[in-house]
């Protein structure tokens, strides 16, 4: 499986000969304007609703549209208030640019958070780099720890992660590898019990900082699907094999009751999502870029993700991760209980291209049981 260098358009990562040579022709989904279900402003919460923002990309100052989010959420100071310690979790799922969590935006939050007097970190576990377990159209599973340290190591220099955490001052941190702790997960979908890297239990808010995408297992990659970066692979696999073989005896795509297990076992208090440029189609790295030219933030995951999957054209109970949320007690389910600060939805989104949806069964039959 090869990682093109530079591609304006796509690349690969969990396909072999396009996920059983599946076509992008899939019909753009339908795209409901002029909603009344959502209330948008800039200030003056409605009583208990979480609060959404969205800001437009300006001149392409990627920095100033974070800032402005943030803002509109009540500052980063209000965020951060009795939390001295934070880990920013980017989407880097692959070395590839195209399909990634520009470093633009971490950059910006931490030097945001540092300027509060924060501890920032860093924190990602990449699903596969070439030539470590991916060669060709091949994917691999491994569990052993050089490897994983290879993978990670490649992902964070190429992606230019390195050099900023260092510009910074700050720690990048392998999610993969290291001291590795258990944490309970009260009445999980699929695990009692999660192993977790020892420093997502030090901190006191993860922030997780997706690139806007869909996915051929999820639906969609926002900021709660973003958190399978959190399984340790030598744990769980490089490419989570063991999370998804487990999810999947609960339901068939192996990944959303996995995902509401890993935001319960958490300290997610804070999305900021990356729709500068975002993925559509056979995502998470097979898809067609889209030029979205904005910035989503809020402090409730499930509210944050279901207005990012609005402007993409996504019904809420399209997505099984919002639905299996709901089930654990988390909320909103609703449009309507949600506000929206800045830019209206309905005004700024598009319909995206669907994903081709498979059960996870289907793809582990493509990608065999290999290892390296």
């Amino acid at each position: 499986m090869n990682f093109p260098k530079k591609s304006h358009k796509r690349s690969r990562l969990f396909t072999r000969r396009e996920f059983l040579e599946a076509s992008l022709k899939t019909a753009a989904v339908s795209f409901a304007a002029g909603s009344a279900a959502f209330t948008t402003m800039r200030c003056g919460p409605a009583k208990g609703k979480p609060v959404v923002s969205i800001v437009k990309i300006k001149n392409d100052n990627i920095g100033m549209a974070v800032e402005e989010a943030i803002e509109l959420l009540g500052g980063i100071r209000n965020i951060t208030r009795n939390k001295n310690t934070i880990m920013l979790k980017p989407n880097l799922v692959a070395p590839v640019p195209e399909a990634t969590t520009k470093p633009e935006v971490i950059k910006t939050l931490a030097q945001m958070m540092k300027n509060a007097g924060k501890d920032v970190l860093i924190g990602e576990g990449t699903a596969a780099a070439a030539p470590f377990n991916t060669r060709g159209d091949e994917v691999f599973r491994t569990t052993k720890r050089e490897t994983l340290d290879a993978i990670q190591k490649t992902t964070f220099d190429s992606l230019g992660y390195t050099e900023l955490a260092s510009s910074l001052g700050i720690p990048l941190v392998n999610l993969h590898t290291g001291d590795l702790v258990e944490v309970r997960v009260p009445n999980g979908f699929v695990f009692k019990e999660l192993t977790l890297h020892r420093s997502l239990t030090e901190i006191d808010l993860l922030c997780s900082v997706p690139m806007m995408k869909t996915h051929t297992l999820a639906q969609v990659t926002l900021g709660m699907k973003n958190l399978i970066g959190l399984y340790p692979g030598t744990v769980y696999n490089s490419v989570r094999w063991l999370m998804h073989d487990r999810a999947s005896e609960v339901e068939p795509s192996g990944t959303a009751v996995a995902i509401v297990d890993m935001v319960r076992a958490n300290k997610l208090g804070l999305v900021v999502i990356d729709a500068s440029t975002a993925m559509e189609g056979n995502g998470p790295t097979n898809g067609s870029l889209v030029k979205m030219g904005l910035i989503i933030a809020g402090t409730n995951p499930l509210a944050t993700d279901i207005i990012a999957a609005s402007c993409m054209g996504f019904k809420p109970e399209e997505i099984p991760t919002f639905s299996w949320a709901n089930k654990a007690g988390l909320t909103p389910s609703r449009l309507d209980e949600i506000e929206v600060r800045g830019e209206a939805p309905e005004q700024v989104g598009r319909p995206f291209i669907k994903p081709k949806i498979y059960a996870w069964k289907e793809i582990r039959d493509v990608w065999g049981v290999k290892e390296v």
